[in-house]
């Protein structure tokens, strides 16, 4: 009898383009109430990836401009707070930090985090001083190592640039298991900086440590993006020295600050919101500690823990919009 002939086992599917899977990218903007657009700018440290959040309809209140965390980018599934803040009536502007997504630079390499903030200001002065949004409110946003950023940010920036700081698990602190190993720091600068941009320190597994929710993590683990290679070495070391200056200089934060973390958060402790909301010398200041959720507040919880951090996010950023009001820049 004549053999039957086997058939190849079939490929797997190619994953979907975007997150919320294969909806062309107008069309679920357009679904959300917002116009999404994408642009290149130009910088003495080279070009950043950016993209605006805009409401389709009613008055803007004001403007927040979003840094995204460690390995991440300002698209996947990072865009969903900015599409939540710009459904509450904000226009909202993110950018690829330098050396991430699709911005210049090498993968994940943090050696002059001053330089990565002072890129990404450029590019967020530009927009909150143009003529449509010069008078709003303004606000930075920034989670994760993107909260260090821009707290950087506004070191750098002149006084009264911005109205408010928004952070959500900020990396001011680092976990002492997250730590890097000064030994191995040590040993790589002997090299002379040759080692700086080697992606060679112990990789911690960060994602797995971030998010809760399965299915979001395997979703975010899907992004074509991210970054996925070990630390480098002049990231780490940045990253140390950076969570120690800010640290020792939360009391030149003088405005509005709302900062959230989860108690079971693996990846910044936090100590860093706590300590930013005892030293900050704000008079407006907010803390929210959430009992049990991991490090991505937005991003990796159920969908009822997500509801809870933006409700207070939203109470508070309207909330200060009233409270301060429209000012000439």
């Amino acid at each position: 009898m004549p053999s039957e002939a086997t058939s190849a086992p079939a490929s797997p599917p190619p994953p979907p383009p975007n997150f919320w899977g294969d909806m062309p990218e107008e069309e679920y903007y357009t679904s959300q109430g917002l116009r999404n657009t994408k642009s290149y700018f130009e910088t003495p440290n080279g070009k950043l990836f950016t993209q605006s959040f805009l409401p389709l309809d009613g008055e803007i209140k004001g403007t927040v401009y979003m840094s995204h965390g460690y390995g991440s980018d300002s698209s996947w599934m990072f865009q969903k707070i900015c599409i939540s803040f710009s459904t509450w009536g904000y226009a909202v502007f993110a950018a690829d930090l330098l050396g991430h997504g699709r911005s210049d630079g090498i993968r994940c390499y943090m050696g002059d985090m001053e330089k990565v903030a002072a890129t990404s200001l450029a590019f967020f002065k530009h927009v909150r001083f143009s003529d449509p949004y010069k008078n709003l409110p303004a606000f930075l946003f920034g989670e994760s190592m993107g909260g260090l950023v821009t707290l950087l940010m506004y070191f750098q920036s002149e006084p009264d640039t911005w109205t408010g700081l928004i952070f959500t698990a900020p990396l001011f602190v680092i976990p002492e298991d997250m730590k890097p190993s000064k030994p191995h720091l040590f040993a790589y600068g002997l090299l002379f900086g040759l080692a700086d941009t080697w992606a060679a320190m112990p990789d911690n597994k960060i994602v797995g440590k971030a998010i809760k929710d399965p299915v979001k993590l395997k979703i975010i683990a899907s992004n074509p993006q991210r970054y996925t290679g070990k630390p480098r070495v002049g990231t780490m070391r940045e990253l140390l020295r950076k969570t120690e200056y800010v640290q020792e200089n939360f009391g030149r934060v003088t405005i509005p600050v709302f900062t959230a973390h989860g108690t079971a958060d693996g990846v910044s402790c936090p100590t860093s919101s706590k300590l930013l909301y005892e030293r900050a010398s704000s008079t407006d200041k907010t803390l929210k500690i959430y009992e049990g959720m991991y490090h991505s507040l937005i991003q990796g919880e159920p969908d009822e823990n997500v509801e809870i951090v933006l409700k207070d996010m939203r109470e508070w950023i309207d909330e200060r919009v009233k409270r301060y009001g429209s000012k000439t820049a």
